[in-house]
């Protein structure tokens, strides 16, 4: 069976799109899903989800929601959860936070690194400009 998502950290931490968030806790196991869409705040799911929204495209910066959806993955993964997270596509949103989770796991030393590796793990990640600064502002020293 293909997967539309992807390993970020071994057998741990999971990204993608929403489409793929069942999938991913059925095949995988997944403790904990962590959507961070802010057009999508309600809804019925049959797994554990944490609603850590960041608005795609918005011109207000974006450092404390952004801060806080990477805080909740570093802290699910220092619980030994299994975690998987995602925007809607698991491009820009997904991949902002996947920089930041490894920045704060210590997986990568800068936040071009980090980025290197988030795309590899998954090649759509293309990060917009806007959610870069709130990285370089939440990371100074990556």
């Amino acid at each position: 069976m293909s997967k539309n998502y992807q390993e970020l950290v071994k057998d741990r931490i999971f990204i993608g799109g929403a489409a793929d968030a069942k999938d991913a806790v059925d095949t995988e196991q997944i403790d904990l899903v962590v959507d961070l869409r802010a057009e999508v705040t309600e809804g019925e799911y049959e797994y554990l989800r944490v609603h850590s929204p960041i608005v795609d495209d918005s011109n207000d910066q974006q450092d404390e929601s952004v801060k806080k959806a990477i805080d909740q993955v570093v802290d699910a993964y220092n619980d030994g959860k299994k975690i998987y997270f995602h925007c809607a596509g698991g491009s820009n949103r997904t991949g902002t936070v996947a920089i930041g989770t490894l920045l704060s796991l210590g997986k990568a030393d800068s936040i071009a690194e980090a980025e290197a590796q988030a795309t590899s793990a998954r090649q759509k990640i293309n990060v917009k400009p806007a959610l870069k600064e709130s990285l370089q502002r939440i990371f100074p020293d990556a």
